[in-house]
């Protein structure tokens, strides 16, 4: 059962797919047959991978690779046409996160893929950790009593190079064309569907509202500091809260607010703390599910799919939001220093914008309504 597969984006984050490809080689399930890119892989960046086929034209690569996988990993704005190209051709997607730039062209993925009969799984990995229905079970059992909020908090360094890296980066949209990079939409993303999967809300039919709050410190289109509060259509407040300009780096965390206590879980490393009264702190580390090897293993019937795209239409939702928002405000120069980067160019750092994304978690509330010195005085947005 190894089947074929061609990769769509093999450089920075796409090199990831092609180690995992490897490592599914050696389990027999999946076989590397073709790379597209626009410029082909040297044999350096090909070492150990044998020779697949190289071609930028995604839909002949299909064709001549008899491809039964398709790996999306390209600019968001091509997530559309690339899934639908795959879908023509009736080759099954492992589709980048975020899925699409805007619901309609979620909407347009969605339904070609539908109408395909193939099968796409959205790659939101932290999805695939165990410790997502672990949590809700938890919560369900009343651990921590009644589930009052869930929020979610990133603060990352990311220097000034991160965002000429390539021509959509911090871009909102390039001409008529939406793309909508930003902190919580790409980067971030994961705190954003994490959130809503551990509060039981993934479902574009579970929003019933989302405040919004876009600032970037940088000279982008593009926000590099947000925060959303989403409102379930239960009621309960989701709120996500991230920074490109943190002033050291941190792991990104989803805590879960009950009456009677509360769930952490450090999504990157499947490690969740459960505190609650009268116990003990407990601490457990999870395992996790490769989101291509459940794909693999669902066609052949073992498996259900983790992240079929109905899993993520409420964080299209938060995109969609984001999208119709008000373009960033610009931080004030006095909300922010200069300082040397992880690479030659320089980054900026937001004065307190650590405390600030951990106390929207907290408090499950947005940078207006903390007390913040660099908050612009904006309306938050409501589409």
């Amino acid at each position: 059962m190894s089947l074929p597969v061609v990769l769509a984006g093999a450089r920075g984050h796409g090199r990831s797919h092609l180690v995992n490809v490897r490592r599914l080689e050696q389990l027999g399930l999946a076989r590397l047959a073709g790379i597209c890119e626009l410029k082909p892989l040297t044999a350096e960046e090909l070492e150990g991978f044998g020779a697949p086929e190289q071609s930028a034209d995604f839909g002949a690569l299909l064709d001549s690779t008899g491809a039964r996988i398709a790996i999306v990993c390209t600019p968001i704005h091509t997530h559309t046409d690339l899934a639908l190209a795959a879908a023509e051709r009736g080759v099954h997607l492992l589709l980048e996160k975020p899925p699409a730039p805007s619901y309609a062209e979620f909407e347009r993925m969605t339904e070609g893929v539908r109408s395909a009969g193939t099968v796409c799984q959205v790659g939101f990995q932290s999805l695939g950790s165990h410790a997502v229905p672990a949590i809700r079970e938890l919560i369900a059992d009343g651990a921590i009593g009644r589930l009052l909020g869930v929020g979610a908090a990133g603060a990352w360094v990311r220097d000034t190079a991160y965002f000429t890296r390539a021509p959509w980066s911090g871009r909102r949209r390039i001409g008529a064309v939406d793309v909508v990079d930003g902190a919580l939409t790409n980067p971030l993303a994961h705190a954003v569907a994490t959130a809503l999967a551990v509060s039981g809300s993934s479902r574009a039919e579970d929003v019933a509202g989302i405040e919004s709050e876009l600032l970037r410190a940088h000279d982008i289109e593009s926000d590099d500091t947000s925060c959303v509060r989403i409102t379930t259509t239960s009621g309960l407040p989701v709120t996500a809260a991230a920074t490109l300009c943190a002033e050291r780096s941190g792991e990104p965390y989803v805590v879960a607010h009950g009456e009677l206590g509360r769930i952490t879980f450090w999504y990157r490393q499947d490690r969740v703390l459960l505190q609650r009264a009268g116990h003990g702190p407990e601490e457990v580390l999870y395992g996790r599910t490769d989101l291509l090897e459940n794909l693999i293993r669902h066609l052949a019937g073992e498996v259900p799919l983790l992240v079929p795209p109905e899993l993520t239409g409420a964080f299209m939702r938060v995109v969609e939001a984001i999208r119709l928002a008000p373009d960033p405000a610009p931080l004030p120069a006095s909300a922010w220093r200069t300082a040397p980067g992880e690479s030659s160019a320089p980054r900026r750092i937001v004065t307190g914008v650590d405390a600030v994304v951990a106390a929207s978690a907290e408090t499950l509330t947005l940078f207006s309504e903390l007390d913040v010195p660099w908050m612009p005085v904006t309306e938050v947005s409501t589409p």
